[in-house]
């Protein structure tokens, strides 16, 4: 004991102010969402009172207390890291871990086994130094959890932004209200900018831009591409376009939408033999480009497109493209054109002048309605000259 106080206890109480502190800062990352944020302040401030009270009371409640609230707060992080929440917006779907907020589940684990043992065990000793060291560390990591945090928006990989290797953003991003153009180049290193464009409602903002963040997070699991032929992924044979698209059409049979764990086609920039990975492609099954919902989900934001004019044979391993029609309408000798297929939508981990929902790269462009009896190709550029520089 140090001066009649429980060692374990008082380490348990600077666990809980670590991590209510890392919720506070947490808070502050997820304004686009009000009520997610207002939820963490309160959750932020439960764990700073408990680890407090804990701090210079010696009443057997205050053991308890730390450890319920960190309870509730790691089962929420864990739940999260694997599913979605229905409730609050911002919860919806499951998030990759990340330095920020796996240190402040690991502060608040610590928490509840200090104060689990001071329950236990009240005539438990830890050594006022021991004590003082791990507390002290516990705050240090804190610190830097909320330095690695500042001034980024999310978590993704770092090098070329295919977001598959090292923390590149904290765990949420903030937008910016930079104007109202739309599309607005779009770089995954900065913050995402869904801000201020006309016909957007906040409600679709708010799913555009989860959108945009689910697929940043679980995409790269598909970055190598000699593995996902195993998931049921096959190349449609278009990789002359600079650009490589394989289907899985198990994904595309199935109910899921707009999953960033099941995208139904994936895009691959093409460099000789090296493949990386730009952009999930989300098919909608059996819907029309027109459909309630798929236009109100992101509105004006996301770039629904079809692909009418692309022409197909039988493969190996599934169809391929054979090339697109002529200007009157035919295909290629051996192939042929079913239409215009289902809706799809591209979400892009990579930088692109044309936006996060940019429907150009590989063959036939795409088709994106604007109004009930006419399409438009994508209204920012029609070739990928300026995409990636």
């Amino acid at each position: 004991m140090a001066g009649g106080r429980n060692g374990f206890l008082l380490l348990a109480g600077a666990a809980s102010i670590g991590a209510g502190a890392l919720h506070l800062f947490a808070a502050g990352l997820h304004t686009e969402h009000a009520t997610l944020a207002r939820l963490m302040v309160v959750l932020a401030a439960a764990q700073c009172v408990a680890g407090l009270l804990a701090s210079v009371s010696t009443r057997k409640a205050m053991p308890v207390a730390v450890i319920g609230v960190n309870l509730v707060a790691v089962a929420i992080w864990g739940f999260t890291r694997f599913a979605g929440l229905p409730w609050p917006d911002g919860l919806g779907t499951a998030e990759s871990p990340q330095f920020l907020d796996s240190t402040c589940a690991a502060l608040g684990l610590l928490a509840i086994a200090g104060a689990t043992v001071a329950l236990v065990r009240p005539g438990a000793t830890l050594p006022t130094a021991s004590a003082a060291t791990a507390a002290g560390l516990a705050g240090a990591l804190a610190v830097a959890a909320v330095l690695g945090g500042a001034g980024h928006v999310h978590s993704h990989g770092d090098g070329d932004h295919t977001h598959a290797a090292d923390d590149h953003h904290t765990d949420h991003d903030h937008d910016h209200g930079t104007g109202t153009a739309w599309p607005r180049p779009w770089d995954p290193a900065t913050a995402i900018d869904l801000s201020g464009v006309p016909g957007v409602t906040a409600a679709q903002e708010q799913r555009a831009a989860a959108l945009i963040r689910s697929t940043l997070d679980q995409l790269p699991a598909f970055a190598d591409v000699g593995s996902i032929g195993a998931l049921g992924f096959r190349s449609i044979g278009d990789s002359a376009t600079g650009y490589e698209h394989y289907i899985n059409t198990g994904y595309i049979r199935d109910d899921r939408f707009l999953d960033a764990a099941h995208p139904e086609s994936l895009v691959y920039r093409v460099d000789g033999a090296d493949r990386t990975l730009v952009s999930a492609m989300y098919i909608a099954k059996g819907k029309t480009i027109d459909d309630p919902e798929l236009v109100n989900y992101g509105g004006p934001l996301m770039q629904w497109h079809v692909h009418d004019n692309l022409c197909w044979k039988a493969g190996d391993n599934g169809p391929k493209v054979a090339g697109v029609t002529d200007a009157q309408g035919n295909c290629p000798p051996g192939s042929i054109n079913p239409g215009a297929g289902n809706p799809m939508v591209h979400v892009w981990i990579t930088a692109h002048q044309c936006g996060p929902f940019a429907a150009l790269e590989g063959h036939g462009a795409g088709q994106a309605a604007t109004t009930p009896d006419g399409r438009r190709t994508d209204t920012c550029s029609h070739d990928h000259s300026g995409a990636h520089r």
